[in-house]
């Protein structure tokens, strides 16, 4: 997966900083994308680094490496690790600057990670007024315990259930275009087919192939903006340009090419 395409500045960008300086310090930056939102090539060299995006899917590079980063989901880089993070379709992403490695992440270089529910609100608690250092210290400790870098810990953190949708959830995340069947994954798994289709509804209150067209045509909206139509709809899966456009016009009310033209307040 290719991440070239031009750059693009947010709309917005708001600085959140306690403890800067100590060992247990936290930068938060919160950017809101207009479009694209691209931080590329990135090499940070004293502070270990953090993406995360409550609304959309962010497409990843690190080394050779390339993937999205879906729903419960952050990317993580150490110091003095070169990456790419890209985010779309209006989205928000929050970048986490810190001294110290979270216990969960030794040894991981450079990832997609685990993010649980509460750390995720806890992200967007420090990225606003008023907040104060103690509590926001207190909170860094809470967010740095709520991440993992193992499909059982994004299990444990997001499963209401046996976590069988959860473990699909988080491998077809990574590869929206993967072209594998309710049944293949039930194999895999082994377990029945009506017993994976009852967790998915259970997890996300809808079928699998419900959240997997979610999935493929959220992906979609990243790479639109510096991709062209044909090269989006084979990398998130469909069998033809044509299926592609029926399926993105039926969700969002128009064609991907029309799509970044429309107006703000017709986007999710």
């Amino acid at each position: 997966m290719s991440l070239a395409g031009p750059p693009a500045d947010p709309l917005s960008c708001e600085e959140y900083g306690y403890g800067l300086g100590r060992p247990d310090g936290i930068l938060v930056i919160r950017y809101r994308a207009a479009g694209v939102l691209e931080f590329g090539q990135r090499r940070q060299d004293f502070l270990h680094q953090l993406y995360w995006s409550p609304d959309g899917v962010l497409s990843t590079r690190y080394g050779t490496d390339t993937q999205f980063v879906g729903q419960g989901e952050a990317f993580w880089a150490q110091r003095a690790i070169s990456h790419e993070v890209r985010g779309g379709d209006w989205q928000s992403v929050y970048r986490l600057c810190l001294r110290e490695v979270p216990p969960p992440l030794d040894g991981l270089r450079a990832g997609a990670v685990s993010i649980d529910a509460e750390a995720a609100r806890l992200i967007q608690t420090l990225a606003r007024p008023g907040c104060a250092e103690p509590e926001a210290l207190t909170a860094r400790a809470r967010i740095l315990s709520g991440l993992g870098a193992t499909t059982r810990a994004y299990v444990g953190h997001h499963a209401i259930g046996p976590g069988f949708a959860m473990e699909v959830a988080r491998t077809m995340s990574h590869d929206p275009g993967a072209a594998i069947t309710l049944e293949e994954w039930a194999a895999r798994l082994h377990i029945s087919v009506k017993t994976l289709q009852r967790d998915f509804t259970r997890e996300f209150g809808m079928s699998y192939s419900r959240w997997r067209t979610l999935l493929r045509l959220r992906t979609a909206r990243v790479l639109l903006d510096t991709h062209p139509v044909g090269e989006v709809a084979r990398r998130v899966g469909y069998a033809s340009p044509s299926a592609f456009v029926a399926a993105f016009a039926k969700e969002y009310g128009c064609t991907p090419g029309r799509y970044g033209h429309r107006p703000d307040d017709t986007r999710d």
